[in-house]
């Protein structure tokens, strides 16, 4: 997997995809599956926006039962599904816990009734699903002692037990959106980062290819393509009005989802569901206020989600401090006997996602709902273009393979069904993960002993090295430590965390790592969950300045745009050494 810009600006396509986030990279993976030549061009690094800033939760549909929309219900659940089905590495079920207050609304006895209908409504969860530690458990009710014994710290006062159901959970999303690039290239597409479309190229009334600026290089080039997929989320309007001046009839709204990251395990096993301060407009039976969710992911716990519609350019957004100790205050308002402060905050994320449409200063807000598929021959008699703006990450596959239908369409291509459902990405290929941890461990105490020893052990006992290399490359880990095993100052971890030198080159030479940022924050889990310490950082940007040949400046520059990602509250080391 090579950055190769001269393949592409050489290339005539039969489709070009704008947009390296998780609905753009299943498009183009969907599109050479189905023997389309088709480029992937990202203005940025593969899934850093919004696909990188994801709650980390793959949802089954269990929130539309609420809205009676058995639809999406239905079209969630079978998206989980193929996510657990394509990249078992990276996705595995997760438990989660609603307590269950008096009786009524908020009582079990509805709950229960509820669960029902969901598990009805979602019975073909596990058919393709052989190893029963990937399969999706039937939903139930736990009694007050069930519940209390999970979390002690539980407001017991009317407390009546809790419903308890299963969803996803991505290890690591930008892991995953990797792992769709590389299944794309092997798949016999191109794909290039830090590719901006500064021009979309017409003739008459037909989109026939884009301008690119390579923004590495600075050179500019035009590609050619029978067809052109806009798929730049939140930068949709933004292409289409400044690259192309068309103005669609309906604007998309978007919303700036955030949540942060505690640095300590709150919940270790399940996620709780806590009351919010918000409700939800549009549902048929409420039990009361939005949810908000503290979700055990690698030690940590995320805490989450609040929703701001956002109307400015899709780059200018963050959350300060204040906007923080506010979702604090409304977390520790909640039915928990726990003092939650900014000083256990390691890490926020916010992204920018499909919204409903609300009145301005609205407080109780309207989600999106589903995802746009614009058919631009119809919305301004501009043929050769499509625009899709997705919704959920989760059902990114699922609108890749619709998208793709209306591509063949238009091309006059007799319809190849879609594969993406059950083929493995590349790293899936595998039945059992317990088989592939032996293998790594095995590999690794053969190759890298050393790392062993120096990385600490997760609950289990197992080395987070381990863990790291299987959940991130899955049965692709020889790749990563043929490297160490062949360049041994390699087989050591960066610092003292998890992560081996060796991923650090290996993401530079075969996963088109550019930046500092993309290794930190997107190749590795070194910056994802806390601040590694300057030290961890700085040894990963002198291993990448010799590999791309940085002068101290660049070294320096990079350095500092990745300190600048981490909460400006965590002073300690940052200053240089």
């Amino acid at each position: 997997m090579k950055r190769d810009v001269a393949r592409v600006a050489d290339s005539t396509y039969d489709v070009i995809v704008v947009g390296g986030g998780i609905f753009g990279i299943c498009t183009a993976w969907d599109a050479a599956l189905r023997g389309l030549s088709v480029a992937l061009i990202e203005q940025g690094d593969f899934g850093h926006a919004t696909s990188a800033s994801h709650f980390k939760v793959v949802h089954g549909g269990i929130r539309y039962l609420q809205h009676a929309d058995f639809p999406r219900i239905r079209e969630s659940s079978l998206e989980r599904t193929a996510l657990l089905k394509v990249a078992p590495h990276l996705v595995f079920p997760m438990p989660f816990v609603i307590p269950t207050y008096g009786h009524g609304l908020k009582g079990k006895e509805l709950m229960q009734a509820a669960l029902a209908v969901y598990d009805l409504c979602t019975v073909d969860r596990n058919r393709p699903i052989h190893d029963p530690s990937r399969q999706i458990p039937r939903s139930q009710i736990l009694n007050r002692s069930q519940v209390l014994e999970l979390f002690p710290y539980l407001a017991t006062e009317g407390l009546s037990g809790a419903a308890l159901f299963h969803d996803g959970q991505m290890v690591n999303p930008p892991r995953l959106s990797l792992a769709f690039v590389h299944s794309l290239i092997r798949a016999g597409g191109d794909a290039i980062n830090y590719a901006e479309v500064i021009q979309l190229l017409q003739e008459g009334n037909r989109i026939t290819g884009v301008a690119v600026h390579d923004r590495l290089s600075g050179d500019e080039f035009e590609v050619q393509a029978k067809m052109v997929i806009n798929a730049t989320g939140p930068w949709t309007k933004w292409l289409l009005q400044e690259r192309g001046e068309l103005s669609l009839k309906r604007k998309p709204i978007f919303s700036r989802d955030a949540y942060f990251i505690l640095n300590r395990d709150i919940v270790e096993t399940h996620a709780l569901a806590i009351q919010g301060g918000t409700r939800d407009p549009d549902a048929l039976l409420s039990r009361g206020n939005r949810h908000l969710f503290l979700v055990p992911w690698r030690g940590y716990t995320l805490v989450g989600v609040w929703h701001q519609v956002f109307e400015g350019r899709p780059e200018s957004f963050t959350l300060t401090k204040a906007e923080i100790q506010a979702f604090i205050d409304e977390v520790n308002m909640g039915n928990l006997n726990l003092k939650i402060s900014i000083d256990d905050v390691s890490m926020w994320n916010a992204g920018l996602t499909l919204f409903g449409e609300n009145e301005p200063g609205a407080t109780h807000l309207s989600y999106g709902k589903r995802s746009l598929l614009i058919d631009h021959q119809k919305e301004h008699n501009i043929d050769g273009l499509i625009s899709l703006v997705g919704v959920r990450f989760t059902t990114a596959r699922g609108m890749a393979e619709k998208t793709i239908d209306l591509v063949l369409d238009k091309l006059g291509i007799k319809k190849k069904p879609s594969t993406t459902h059950d083929t493995s990405l590349v790293g899936g290929d595998f039945d059992s993960f317990d088989t592939i941890l032996g293998e790594v461990e095995a590999e690794v105490q053969r190759i890298a002993p050393q790392a062993v020893e120096q990385a600490v052990a997760d609950m289990t006992g197992r080395s987070k090295v381990v863990k790291s290399l299987a959940h991130h490359h899955g049965t692709a880990f020889k790749n990563v430590l043929a490297l160490a095993q062949s360049e041994p100052h390699l087989a050591n971890c960066i610092g003292d965390s998890s992560v081996l030198a060796a991923e650090v080159v290996y993401a530079i030479r075969n996963e088109m790592a550019c930046r500092l940022a993309d290794v930190v924050f997107r190749r590795t889990d070194l910056g994802t969950g806390a601040y590694p310490g300057q030290a961890s950082i700085r040894s990963c940007a002198e291993l990448m300045a010799t590999e791309l040949r940085w002068t101290p400046q660049r070294q320096e520059q990079e350095l500092e745009d990745v300190l600048a990602r981490f909460p400006q509250w965590l002073d300690r080391d940052k200053k240089k050494e």
